[in-house]
């Protein structure tokens, strides 16, 4: 079963347009498009970036003697599972969502008792589960793969495309001066060197990753999708097997075409001219230390010259 089942999981760096990509992708004819943040970690994940990105968004360790109820119970989903279990407590709680946890729980047992348990196939018992339990979800019938989006989980895509050989790894990478200005707008903004410090990481695991693995793993600009989505989309969508579609033009949810992909992502205007406004909220020395700290990543990314072609 493993090898049938084919997942797109997207990864950005926190502002880097991922939740706008993947609410892109949504409404598109032949993708099942998880319906928040797929959060697929586990708090067994203990490693060197430990650190520095939270477990909710790696690829998921489990218990070497574990149950599937208690991968299941493990996988952390914060969004989808607040959504089912409390939903008025969600941020989402306006947006209807038919899906009980105990169901898909349910979903999730029988398909993980077909065969070994193994991560890759805990993972795809997840993603299936997930839209055979969700009860409103708009299907067109065509749907033969699942998208997924987690943030900055491009740090472990040689583990995605090893457990899952029908597996693809979308990265999404965007100027790093539009990301810390939106970033800053966040409750509880992560300095410049933090943040900073996570985007060169996140950009240094996607050319690894590709180099490694091509084929397999791509980059797109934030860029190039904001100034013609459908065209540069349906391009990555077509070189891997699938078709382009008017979908890609406009981001929705389930279907429903949305103005602002706020409460799923704080890129709220997302067109080519917010995001170089956005740029320019930060001060000159802002400017300068987001220039130096990330390095030569601006040159391999096409950012040298981002405000001289203002």
């Amino acid at each position: 079963m493993i090898r049938d089942f084919q997942l797109l999981m997207i990864s950005a760096m926190y502002e880097n347009g991922g939740n706008t990509t993947h609410r892109l992708l949504d409404g598109h004819p032949q993708l099942f498009t998880y319906p928040f943040e797929s959060q697929i970690g586990t708090s067994l994940v203990r490693d060197a970036l430990q650190s520095m990105f939270p477990v909710k968004y790696r690829w998921p360790v489990f218990e070497l003697a574990g149950s599937g109820s208690s991968d299941y119970e493990a996988i952390i989903d914060e969004e989808a599972k607040v959504r089912s279990k409390t939903p008025f407590v969600s941020k989402f709680r306006e947006w209807p969502f038919e899906l009980t946890d105990a169901g898909r729980k349910e979903h999730f047992l029988r398909h993980l008792s077909s065969g070994p348990r193994t991560r890759g196939r805990i993972v795809e018992a997840y993603f299936r589960s997930t839209f055979e339990a969700w009860k409103d979800l708009k299907r067109s019938g065509r749907e033969s793969w699942y998208v997924g989006y987690s943030p900055i989980i491009v740090v472990d895509a040689n583990k995605i495309v090893t457990d899952l050989p029908g597996s693809h790894v979308l990265h999404v990478v965007r100027n790093p001066w539009s990301a810390y200005a939106d970033t800053k707008k966040r409750a509880v903004p992560l300095s410049l060197d933090h943040y900073l410090l996570g985007w060169v990481l996140c950009q240094h695991h996607a050319r690894l990753y590709q180099a490694q693995f091509p084929g397999r793993v791509h980059i797109l600009r934030f860029e190039d999708i904001l100034e013609d989505p459908e065209k540069t989309l349906g391009g990555f969508l077509t070189s891997i097997g699938l078709e382009s579609s008017p979908t890609l033009s406009r981001p929705s949810w389930n279907g429903k075409p949305m103005d602002t992909v706020h409460p799923w992502g704080t890129i709220r205007v997302a067109t080519p001219e917010a995001n170089r406004a956005t740029a320019q909220e930060l001060s000159r020395e802002e400017r300068e230390e987001v220039r130096l700290r990330a390095g030569l990543f601006l040159k391999a990314f096409g950012y040298e010259d981002f405000f001289g072609k203002a």
